[in-house]
């Protein structure tokens, strides 16, 4: 796989060197000489290196974008990560994009309009997985996909939780939502539709937000 990262500072680096682990082919795009000076002799053998504007178009063409499967914007600017999903998306017709968020603030504009099929925004993540670690008897929401018609969300069961001591299969989840995964004693279950959840028990669900009330009734009450 053809991944194209714009941005070279800590997070892009990181990225390119843990993708170019798994084998893939891995380009960064970085504005600033120095620092392209500065980290490309420390990067592993499969990454490579453009000094580009990923912003306009023919500076980031020079990274063979249209050949990528996967564009990652993770720059320091949501302006930028916006304008670089775009050209990725419009104009190199890119299948995969993903995009940084900086400023959780800007997280509404992060969707398909601006050709962003995953945005991540961390200071979200972050308050999240605090959240699910000190949170019982509420649902939290961990991860957006898909412009946000799509979320990865937690609850971990109270004792009065109404999913309690019932199959999944007679929670009475609607269809657009579905129990991914169960973790109970440090350990992971993969769930099926006679699984048996109990109070504690860590459930993870993807659901559509439209769908994600009843989740809630079902594993809140």
């Amino acid at each position: 796989m053809k991944v194209v990262i714009a941005g070279g500072g800590n997070v892009g680096v990181f990225i390119a060197e843990d993708l170019a682990k798994a084998g893939h082919e891995i380009v960064i795009v970085e504005v600033d000489a120095d620092r392209v000076a500065e980290a490309a002799p420390t990067c592993s053998a499969g990454i490579s290196w453009v000094t580009a504007d990923a912003c306009e178009v023919s500076e980031f063409s020079r990274a063979n974008v249209e050949a990528a499967d996967v564009v990652a914007a993770v720059t320091g600017d949501d302006e930028d990560n916006l304008v670089i999903s775009l050209l990725a998306k419009q104009e190199f017709a890119v299948p995969r994009v993903v995009a940084r968020v900086n400023n959780p603030k800007n997280e509404w504009m992060f969707n398909e309009m601006w050709g962003v099929d995953v945005s991540v925004s961390t200071p979200h993540l972050l308050s999240a997985l605090v959240e699910e670690a000190v949170s019982v008897g509420t649902l939290v929401r961990l991860l957006s996909f898909e412009g946000g018609k799509a979320r990865l969300c937690e609850a971990t069961l109270a004792d009065d939780s109404p999913a309690n001591d019932k199959e999944i299969v007679d929670m009475g989840l609607p269809r657009s939502a579905t129990v991914v995964a169960v973790l109970r004693d440090g350990h992971v279950i993969v769930p099926r539709g006679d699984t048996v959840l109990r109070a504690g028990d860590e459930v993870l669900v993807l659901t559509t937000p439209e769908a994600e009330d009843e989740v809630i009734s079902a594993l809140v009450g």
